[in-house]
């Protein structure tokens, strides 16, 4: 029985022995750095992050060109109601001054008419 284990553990010992020569197969053929593929690869890889970076600093343009559409609709709006204001404001005052003439008018109307009666 005891020949059974060490079967088992010499197989693993062989199982992780090949897994490795494997991986440093696989690792050595690996493409050089200089090689045209791997040189392709990364032009390729460098145009999707340029192209990225264009599209990103697109949307940023046009975000803030959007922001200042919005200030400068909000900066109208305000400067209408402000002039607005204004309007409704000298409109009061002018109607306010009309009625003061106007009253005056009729009280003056009325001296006149006391005096012309005290002087019959």
């Amino acid at each position: 029985m005891g020949q059974y284990k060490t079967s088992q553990l010499v197989d693993r010992i062989e199982a992780v022995a090949k897994a490795r020569q494997a991986t440093l197969e696989r690792f050595r053929a690996r493409p050089a750095a200089d090689d045209p593929a791997v040189l392709a690869q990364q032009a390729a890889r460098q145009a999707v992050v340029e192209a990225r970076d264009v599209r990103n600093a697109e949307r940023e343009t046009a975000r803030a060109a959007d922001e200042a559409r919005r200030e400068a609709e909000i900066l109208a709006e305000s400067e209408r109601a402000a002039a607005e204001l204004i309007r409704q404001e000298a409109e009061t005052a002018e109607r306010q001054a009309a009625q003061a003439a106007e009253q005056k008018a009729a009280r003056d109307a009325r001296f006149a008419a006391r005096k012309a009666r005290t002087r019959r």
